[in-house]
């Protein structure tokens, strides 16, 4: 199952992304907005993120205006490793080096087949572990002593 949110900037891309996750055969929760008018981007990123991490979702794919804002957000939530991507080569090793949960997106920076390449590129790639395992437990241990603030 994937979630996908978005604020009024990237709205357009999120609809276009929808249709191919559908043709990819993945199980989609649209998380909102569904609308042009203008909200808040920290609303849509909690809500994607907060479904991630309570497990009601396995992934999340957000989308603002440059995808800045929505990635700050995502990456508040602890548990979430939004990354922020504008390659093929980015998503890819977002997955594979990061295990990256949630993708995001610029919706204003990106167009509708650049997006579902990179979108693609996260989903065919898997998480290497070994080395990379350690690294996001410090990433965790991160998290845990600062939450603590």
């Amino acid at each position: 199952m994937i979630i996908v949110g978005s604020d009024h900037g990237g709205l357009y891309l999120k609809t276009a992304l929808k249709s191919y996750l559908n043709r990819r055969g993945c199980q989609l929760i649209d998380a909102g907005t569904d609308s042009d008018a203008s909200v808040d981007y920290p609303d849509f990123g909690e809500k994607v993120a907060e479904a991630v991490v309570n497990g009601d979702a396995e992934l999340g794919i957000l989308i603002c205006g440059t995808g800045i804002g929505m990635s700050i957000a995502a990456n508040k939530i602890p548990g979430i490793r939004a990354a922020l991507v504008t390659d093929a080569f980015m998503a890819r090793m977002a997955k594979e080096h990061n295990n990256a949960n949630v993708l995001v997106l610029g919706g204003r920076v990106l167009d509708e087949q650049k997006a579902c390449e990179l979108v693609g590129a996260w989903l065919d790639g898997t998480f290497e572990g070994g080395r990379h395992q350690s690294r996001l437990d410090k990433i965790t241990a991160l998290e845990k002593k600062y939450s603590k603030l």
